[in-house]
This record gives structure tokens, sequence and C-alpha cells, in this order.
């Protein structure tokens, strides 16, 4: 199937008091219809930074620097500010991670979503209100005809999450970028908010990128995985063969990390120093001084996406050997 989605080798950088600094390097990657694509790696390793930078929601001190993302086939980081807005609303959807921060509190949750729709569908009030009440419904939210009259702090976080996705799913989009959306939730609810993710792909040939750092989330969740590291995916491929077979030593270190659910392991793993800073990401491949499996190639080379069995890494073990 077509890809409804490629970002290439795209590039973001900061513009700070010392200068330039990039954040984002060379990251590409494809969403296919109906395919749920997650990204995952530590805090400040470039996840959310890549789902803004996508939709044109960079920081003022920011800027796209290299590479292309192309949405149905036309390139949209170059589109200006009105169309890509449209485009947005319209086509991208998005949900973020903290529900309060994306609901007016001074507003009623139906208002907030008819206006919505009303933005992008050419329905009037009734009709919109109508259709309001079947999105709430979409993500299970129970006497929804009721609670349009109701306010955000009125709703639990796991229904205020529901209401968000219901406003990303508004005028109908294609793509949804999902970040951490699940992050603040308790676990039943997780639960919840994943099958509702993958129900809503599948009926609605919907394409996510999901953006977390949970691997349980991206096993329970995604069809494929990319796992980023200061800035570049260092791992991309089907949730299976990643979370079982990792191919990356900073993938390993991950699924190494995460307690097993059967017999016993009396210690976990651990990936010992810290991801680099901004602008001091060592040269060669960045994951070197943390590696266990570091050679003197990787201190001067940097990897690039490598065959990897089903997946690709970016790592010289996959350089003609493969990855023990």
């Amino acid at each position: 199937m077509a890809a409804l989605l490629e970002v290439n080798q795209l590039c973001v950088e900061f513009q700070t008091r010392h200068g330039r600094v990039r954040a984002l390097d060379d990251v590409s990657f494809s969403i296919a219809p109906g395919e749920i694509l997650g990204l995952v790696g530590e805090s400040g390793a470039g996840k959310s930074l890549t789902g803004a930078a996508i939709v044109g929601l960079l920081e003022p001190s920011a800027h796209l620097c290299g590479g292309s993302v192309v949405f149905d086939g036309q390139r949209i980081d170059q589109l200006p500010d009105a169309s890509l807005r449209h485009l947005r609303g319209r086509h991208i959807g998005s949900i973020f991670q903290d529900p309060l921060t994306a609901l007016n509190p001074l507003y009623t949750v139906g208002a907030q979503l008819v206006e919505t729709i009303r933005t992008h569908l050419p329905l009037s009030t009734a009709d919109a209100t109508a259709r309001a009440v079947q999105l709430l419904e979409e993500t299970g939210i129970q006497g929804a005809a009721a609670r349009l009259a109701q306010y955000p702090h009125q709703f639990s976080g796991g229904m205020r999450q529901r209401v968000v996705i219901a406003l990303a799913l508004a005028a109908e989009p294609r793509l949804l970028i999902a970040d951490e959306p699940t992050t603040a939730l308790d676990v039943s609810v997780q639960a919840q908010v994943i099958s509702l993710l993958r129900r809503l792909g599948r009926q609605r040939s919907l394409a996510v990128l999901l953006v977390t750092h949970d691997m349980g989330v991206i096993a329970e969740a995604c069809d494929r995985v990319a796992v980023m590291y200061a800035g570049r995916i260092v791992e991309i491929g089907p949730v299976r063969e990643v979370i079982h077979a990792p191919a990356h030593p900073y993938t390993a270190g991950l699924m190494g990390s995460i307690p097993p659910m059967t017999g016993e392991r009396e210690r976990l793993l651990q990936i010992d120093g810290a991801m680099p800073r901004l602008g001091a990401t060592p040269g060669g491949c960045a994951f070197h001084p943390r590696c266990p499996h570091v050679m003197a190639r990787c201190r001067t080379e940097r990897p690039e996406l490598l065959p990897a069995g089903a997946s690709r890494a970016a790592c010289w073990l996959h350089d003609g050997e493969a990855f023990r």
C-alpha cells in the first residue's frame, strides 16, 4: 500500500545564544493508511519534536534545516502558514499528552466540538451537534448528548483524553499525530485508549504516528516501531521483530530494562551513562560512549540504517554480519 506520509531526511536546528544546535538529524520514515507507527525513545531523543516538525508547530527558535515532509503526494513542509493551518485542521489531527492544555476550560465540550466541526466541514449547527454526539459515542463516552453541555473539569482524566481524541477526529483527518496520549492515565484507561486508536485506525484507514516512551504501549498498539536516540532513528521495523530480536544495542538495552512477566531475573539491565546534550553529540555513532559493543569505527564513522533481518538498524554490527 502506498504511504500516506513520507518523512525524508528531516533535520531541525535550534538557534541558541551559543549558536545553532541540531536536534533532529536525517530522520526518515513513512506511514501507510490504517497503520500505526510508534516512535519511542528516552526523554530528549526528539520524538515530540518530530511530530511538531511534521505539522509545522515548531517553536520560534527552531527551524527546518533540511529534508522534506510529503503528505498524500504533496510536499507540505514548504506550504504557506495559512495552507498548513487548513491542512492541520482538516486532514491531520493531533492529540497532546495533557488533555487539559488542549481543551478550553471556559467553554463546554459541546461548544468546542461544534466549533471545530463547523470550521472544517460545511455543516449546520444542528448537524455539527449531531456529529459531536456521534464522535463522543465513538470514543466511548456514555450519555454523550447530555455531556455536551459539561465543561472539561467535569470529566475525569480518561474522559478528557477521549474528548481530545474526538476533537482530533472531528474533521475526519487521514493522519493522526498522537503525542504521549496515555502518559497521564492509569493502566486500565491506557488500555482503553490504545484499543480505541487501533479500532479507529482499522475502521477509518487512519494513519497514526504514536509518540511514546512506553515500550508496553508500543507492543500493544503499533504495527511498526522507530527507535530514536539523540535526534536520529537508530532502528525501525515490525514491532514483534524489534521487541523480541532488537538489532541495535540501544534497543536491546531498552528491552533489557523491562521486568519480565515470566521467569526470574536477578537484576534488570541498565544502559550506562546518559544521552548527550544538544550541541554535545559525539562524533561517529552518537551511542558509542554507552555501547557495550563499541568498535574503533563507531567513534569516527556514523552508520546509516542498515538491513538487519526484518528491521533496519544504524549500527556497524550489521555491516556484513548479523547482530549477536
